[in-house]
This record gives structure tokens, sequence and C-alpha cells, in this order.
């Protein structure tokens, strides 16, 4: 099969100098920190843009304020629910204590906070709630489980994040209620506590590039981030083409998405009592890989129909199925059926697809989609601001793997 290449425009306004905002929005944003005091930076598993810049910056201006910043892995119950685990996967994003010039402490450790008026126990890392206050740290985005005024950001990573495994148990045994609804009011708890000194968020545009930081104060957080939201969602890419027989997907994993697959981008939530989206409509799902920084695990495999040796021998399933259980979205941990490679894949999907599949599009994953490939059949549902370039290749190469990008 031939597969053509095509290019999607989107809006690529991008920030120059990150370090440099960073250091803007810290200073004017009213923070004042005493001097010596050891300020808590939160790092978490998310493949965010320039993460490792951001958080080095962070430490920069910590430092230049007279604080004594380190860095702690934010990440509920990824990596494995270990420490080790989450100190590997913020250093496999490049924050390293060399790098950002700050040590790393990290512990799956919490103290209970007051939870007084809420549904559930409240939870800190330790380390966070023994240092004199947390510079929270988080890419503000569209949720992959739900929608409303608050999704995935700075109020997130004070709950789940700092809270570590403990509070995503908490949090997750409400299922989407716990966190669509409780989030918001347990970090509006977490702020009374006095611990949460600044909230800093990162935008980024449809090429996966930081757009925009801003930092605010605890009492100022929430209003930030809905402004900052509802900016991701003119923001967000989405695939050309709604009806589409097979998706070929060449990896997946938790640094490109929470669940490995941006449900968004899909169309599939997979989630038990959850209404699916309406589009886009795609019939068969094949993921070929998994990223080097996913450390194995393959928490939203089960959103795709079928997935490749290649990927299944990757699996770590210990890690994957502990994160799936914490979450309680098991449907999206189900193992796909695995086939011998891509070109055994496709075959196995078009047929499914009945006799009239023949619509494919592949992407590189769902954080990247501005250069898709498409199948001649779906050149004609592309809109006009899609361009169709004059590059085609053949879908695979002679061991069955997937054709390279040109």
């Amino acid at each position: 099969m031939k597969l053509h290449k095509v290019i999607q425009r989107f809006d690529g306004e991008r920030l120059a100098d990150i370090p440099g905002a960073v250091r803007r929005e810290m200073l004017n944003s009213g923070l004042s920190l005493p001097k010596g005091e050891r300020i808590a930076v939160t790092a978490g598993s998310r493949g965010v843009a320039n993460i490792a810049v951001i958080i080095k910056s962070v430490c920069d201006t910590v430092r230049e304020m007279g604080g004594e910043p380190f860095v702690i892995p934010a990440m509920g119950s990824h990596g494995g629910a270990t420490a080790e685990g989450q100190r590997e996967l913020i250093q496999s994003y490049g924050i390293t204590e060399e790098y950002v010039g700050a040590p790393i402490y990290s512990s799956m450790e919490v103290v209970e906070l007051d939870s007084e008026g809420l549904e559930h126990r409240l939870f800190m890392d330790r380390y966070a709630h023994e240092a004199y206050g947390v510079i929270a740290v988080n890419r503000v985005k569209v949720h992959t489980d739900f929608h409303g005024p608050i999704e995935s950001g700075v109020m997130k990573m004070c709950v789940i994040g700092l809270g570590k495994h403990a509070q995503a148990l908490e949090m997750h045994s409400f299922g989407v209620y716990g966190l669509r609804d409780l989030v918001a009011p347990a970090a509006r708890k977490i702020f009374e506590s006095g611990k949460i000194l600044l909230g800093i968020g990162a935008l980024e545009n449809g090429y996966d590039e930081t757009t925009q930081v801003r930092a605010a104060l605890p009492n100022d957080i929430e209003a930030m981030e809905m402004e900052m939201l509802d900016r991701c969602r003119t923001l967000m890419p989405s695939l050309p083409a709604n009806d589409i027989d097979v998706l070929i997907v060449d990896r997946m994993g938790k640094d490109i998405n929470g669940v490995g697959i941006d449900t968004n981008i899909i169309g599939r939530m997979r989630i038990r009592g959850e209404a699916e989206p309406e589009k886009p409509r795609i019939k068969m799902i094949l993921v070929d890989d998994l990223t080097e920084d996913t450390h194995g695990n393959a928490s939203g495999m089960g959103l795709a129909d079928l997935i490749t040796e290649k990927l299944r021998s990757k699996i770590d399933f210990a890690a994957t199925y502990e994160n799936m259980l914490t979450s309680s979205f098991i449907m999206r941990g189900a193992m796909p059926i695995a086939v011998e490679n891509a070109r055994e894949g496709l075959r196995h999907a078009l047929r499914c697809c009945g006799r009239d599949g023949r619509k494919v599009m592949r992407i590189r994953d769902t954080l990247h989609i501005s250069e898709i490939y498409v199948s001649e059949d779906m050149l004609e549902d592309m809109p006009d601001y899609v361009e169709i370039t004059s590059q085609v290749i053949e879908a695979f190469d002679e061991r069955g793997e997937l054709s390279g990008w040109v």
C-alpha cells in the first residue's frame, strides 16, 4: 500500500525565551521567599515540552530570590509507584541534579493533611510537607477522561501529583467523578494549608512547543488555570478526517500522554459508564511500538485494537497494571490482539473493517499530528487547510515493518 504525506498547519506561536519568561513570571507574581528556606519544586511524569528547562529556570529563580530549591517527582502512581521508578522517569526527561543544579528527593512517603469538608482523605509528599513550601509546576491541557472548567494542570498536580500513590488511589476510587468534581475542592483545601507558594502553568501549541508560561499565587491559581485551559482548547490539534477505517499509530507511551494515546485525538474513552466521543469515528487502531521514555508502561493499550509483537515484548506488566488498577479504568489496560508486524496488523485491521475498508491514516503519535500519511482513498477527505504533498511512500519495508518517515 502506498501512503501520501499531508501536512496540517497549526498556530505556531512559541515562547522564544523560556528561562526569561519563567523568571519574569516568578519575580512579578508577588512571591516572597525567606532567605535560606528549602523550597520543593514539582516535576511530573508527562512528556511536557521543555520541562527540564522550565524546572531548571524555576530552581535558578528560587535561588535568586533567596531560597534553596530541591525537586520532587510528583506523579501519583506512575513510575511503577516506586521512589526509584519516579526518579528514573524525571531523569529520562533531562531533569537531573547536575542539570537543574538542585537535589532530587524521591519518596512515596506522605503526610496526611486536614480534609474536613471533603469526601476523601488528603495527602502530601513528606519531603514537600517538611519544606517551607512548594512551587507546583505543570502543563495545562485538556484531560483524557472528562471535560470541565478545571482539567489537567496545576491544581491536579497539587492533589494527585503531590499526594503520590496514596492520593491517586483516593481520587481514582471515585472514578471519573473523583477527577472531574473532587480535584478542584481538594486543591483549594491544600491551598488553605499554606504549603503551596506558587503555581506555574505551561501551555503548548499544536506542534508540541511551549507557547506560554504563567505564574500565580494560590488564590489566583484556579482563575489562571481556567484561562489557560480555554486557550488550550483553541490550540488543540485534531486529525484532519472524522471517518477512518484504520489508524496506524507508530508509538504510544506515558511521555506522549497520561493514557499513552490521547483520547481526545482518537475519539475513544473506554471508561465504563462514560459516553464515547462522537468523532472521529475510527474503526480499527493499530499501535506499532512503545516509546523509550515510557519505561515499559503500556497504560492505555486497551484503546487500541491491535498491537505488534514488538510493542508487546516491551511491556512492563507490573508498572502497567499498577497504573491501570490505580486509575480504576481497567478497560484501557486490556491486552489487544498482538500481531507479527505492522504489515500483518494492517491486513487484519482491514479484514475487520469489511469489504469497504480502504481509508488508512498513519501518525507518529497523538502528540505529533502536523505531518500525517494517508492512503489514496483518503485524499478526497482532506479539508482545504491540509497540504497534500508530492511525497509518497510504501507503507512497509521488506520485513513488514513500517517504512521510515520522509
